[in-house]
């Protein structure tokens, strides 16, 4: 079967989301164009490396091509909204590709599907037959900037973190394995 690469040259929107609960979050990426949307479900970490990697781009980008690169979102393109639903996941993402594309002066995002073998780099930003699914989204720099601060708010808005081991913690309890199996919440009788 031939390869499908979902191909955003300028999207209305490119946003990470999440469907549940803190906890028993889904993470997806969404593109949309015109009236096409597609959505793709992502680890927190990929998101989380993502948005990291992105920063680093654009920040590599500003120096080596003097372009011009916002420090900052503009209120009018931070997203707050949530996903465009029905949120209907084209595929799992399993590789991740990022460059940027000179020519348009934009940064390019390919989200590659699972595969069960390894996958060739040579795929990745590539238009060959073979390979898996992709995504692939063109965003202007202060898009960029913008999708990859979102994708920041999104990953920190679960669960707090334990104050002394940094895990995630549940509301029904948290076993800390920085107090070996000690319970700190019983109060203590002072004499």
């Amino acid at each position: 079967m031939a390869r499908v690469i979902h191909v955003f040259r300028q999207p209305d929107r490119f946003v990470a989301g999440t469907v549940g609960e803190p906890g028993d979050r889904t993470f997806y990426l969404q593109a949309s164009e015109d009236v096409r949307t597609i959505s793709v479900t992502i680890e927190k970490q990929q998101v989380a490396v993502l948005a990291e990697r992105l920063g680093s781009l654009l920040d590599e980008v500003a120096t080596r091509f003097g372009a011009e690169i916002p420090a900052e979102t503009p209120d009018e393109l931070v997203d707050s909204e949530p996903l465009s639903v029905p949120v209907e996941e084209e595929f799992r993402v399993g590789t991740m590709g990022l460059g940027w594309d000179a020519e348009s002066s934009a940064v390019v995002i390919e989200l590659l599907a699972v595969t069960e073998g390894e996958v060739d780099e040579t795929v990745v930003l590539d238009d060959t037959e073979e390979g898996p699914d992709a995504v692939r989204v063109f965003l202007s720099p202060v898009a960029a900037r913008a999708f990859a601060e979102r994708a920041d708010r999104v990953v920190n808005a679960g669960r707090k973190p334990c104050p002394l081991c940094g895990e995630p913690l549940d509301p029904e309890g948290h076993i800390c394995p920085r107090q070996n199996g000690y319970r700190r919440d019983v109060d203590v009788i002072e004499e």
